[in-house]
């Protein structure tokens, strides 16, 4: 999505939390219904005279509801359109001439970078990805299996993963290998 529709989408996000939170302000009396409807002019005179006092149970329930699924809906909206941490390409172009286009996932990327991992003897590597200007960035929690050097199995984990990412032709910034322990077992 382009960023002027996330900036739209933003806007309406925020419009859908502001607008029940001001209403619910003003029915549970929190703010005068007369203040808000003099500031926002004759649109919303009939704010005056609302309170909360003048409904049922029932509907200061629903209301209370309503306006409660609303700022719901339109945070998860706003959350989706900021992005969080760092972003993954899903593709990584192997070779982007064109005609001859070959793109790789990053979940296939990912395998590829745990199993260079387990290829010099880490156990249980994670590895996550980011990506900066269709590079990736490679991150990879290892264990060591038995009693061995941490920085040693680490520098060859490192080595072997920018060499088989260098092989396969994927774009890469910067490998970075993190010992977590022994494993188990």
């Amino acid at each position: 999505m382009n960023a002027f529709n996330r900036l739209v989408m933003l806007i309406i996000a925020l419009l859908l939390i502001a607008v029940p939170v001001l209403l619910l302000l003003v029915v549970f009396g929190v703010l005068a219904g007369s203040l808000v409807a003099a500031s926002t002019g004759p649109t919303l005179d009939s704010l005056g005279t609302l309170s909360v006092f003048s409904f049922d149970a029932g509907a200061r329930l629903a209301t209370g509801i309503v306006g409660i699924v609303i700022a719901l809906v339109a945070g998860y909206l706003a959350l989706k359109e900021i992005p969080l941490g760092k972003r993954i390409d899903r593709r990584a172009y192997v070779n982007d001439t064109p005609g001859q286009e070959i793109t790789v996932t990053s979940q296939a990327v990912r395998r590829l970078v745990e199993g260079a991992a387990r290829e010099v003897g880490a156990a249980s590597p994670r590895c996550y990805l980011a990506s900066e200007k269709r590079r990736y960035d490679v991150s990879c929690d290892i264990r060591v299996p038995r009693p061995e050097e941490f920085s040693e199995l680490a520098a060859r984990a490192r080595g072997n993963i920018r060499r088989v990412l260098e092989e396969q032709q994927v774009p890469v910034n910067n490998v970075e290998v993190t010992v977590q322990g022994t494993a188990q077992g």
